[in-house]
């Protein structure tokens, strides 16, 4: 479109030259200048540049003929230029939009694909050690296969739920939304989860009753993950303290095991990372390491009123 009616100007303009027709162009195409700006909008590059070409060129031409001073030149060009810079001003202004809500997009996706991490190594890590006892207990107790199964089974069944929860937002294009937030409740209930061989305590204390959802499901994420790498990694452990405290300000986790004493766990995939990244989004602090007479401390520190990076 621009082509031809930035194309049929000049013609017509040669055509009243040729018959003597007192022909005034800026009053009869007015018209075109939307087509600049429809052009720089939403036209590719290739088109931009043949397009502003043909401009120019219908510009030259009716300068040619009409012979203008040089203010009336430069007036001339900026008025013809305006709707095609506000037409690649608005395409910028759309295209950055567009990229902020694509990279909120991949954020979230990110978030989710650590949920799923850490649900599939929680479950399946409890799952193998059950059935490593099952085997280990089949020739002296003939029964104890049987309670194995049943703890498998449950165990497998919350990873399941879990799993297509999060797999349901992964899959919707639209906004991503979390999975159902885990609460204090849920850690507390770790303590009874008979698929670990350790015994856990949960201790809470200090000011917990006003946390949101995104610190609490946070600090359900870092005790479970901390959990599972006792279970893997604490040689000689029978046993996982978890202490939780909160003020005005801020939460604290300490997660300690009483595993033999170590120099440096090794931590294999992503356990630690992803911990530390929760951590980071919510503004606060995570240190890993062992304790000072025994075991492996997990220690964080999280902002009661922080946000999301």
């Amino acid at each position: 479109m621009l082509i031809i009616g930035f194309g049929v100007t000049p013609v017509v303009q040669l055509f009243a030259v040729f018959r003597g027709v007192d022909w005034t162009i800026h009053s009869s195409g007015i018209f075109v200048l939307i087509l600049p700006y429809a052009l720089l909008r939403w036209g590719s590059g290739r088109q931009a540049f043949i397009g502003l070409s043909v401009i120019g060129a219908s510009f030259g031409t009716g300068i040619s003929i009409d012979p203008l001073t040089w203010s009336e030149v430069l007036g001339g060009s900026l008025f013809l230029l305006f709707p095609a810079a506000l037409g690649a001003s608005v395409r910028y202004q759309d295209s950055a939009q567009r990229r902020g809500k694509e990279h909120v997009r991949l954020r979230e996706r990110e978030q989710l694909a650590r949920e799923l991490h850490d649900t599939v190594a929680h479950h399946v890590s409890a799952i193998a050690i059950q059935a490593q006892a099952g085997r280990a207990l089949a020739a002296t107790r003939p029964e104890a296969p049987l309670e194995t199964l049943k703890i498998i089974e449950e165990a497998a069944s919350r990873s399941l739920a879990e799993m297509r929860s999060i797999v349901r937002a992964l899959r919707d294009d639209s906004q991503a939304e979390h999975t159902p937030a885990s609460s204090l409740a849920d850690i507390e209930r770790l303590a009874t989860d008979d698929s670990y061989p350790l015994r856990i305590d949960v201790t809470l204390s200090g000011e917990l009753d006003d946390l949101d959802a995104t610190l609490a499901s946070t600090l359900f994420r870092l005790t479970q993950e901390a959990t599972t790498n006792a279970v893997r990694h604490a040689v000689g452990a029978g046993s996982l303290k978890v202490h939780i405290t909160g003020d005005s300000d801020q939460v604290h986790l300490c997660i300690q095991d009483d595993g033999n004493d170590v120099k440096q766990r090794p931590i294999v995939g992503l356990g630690l990372r992803g911990m530390e990244e929760r951590v980071e989004l919510l503004g606060g602090t995570l240190s890993a390491g062992p304790g000072k007479l025994c075991g492996w401390i997990v220690d964080a520190t999280l902002p009661k009123h922080g946000s999301a990076s």
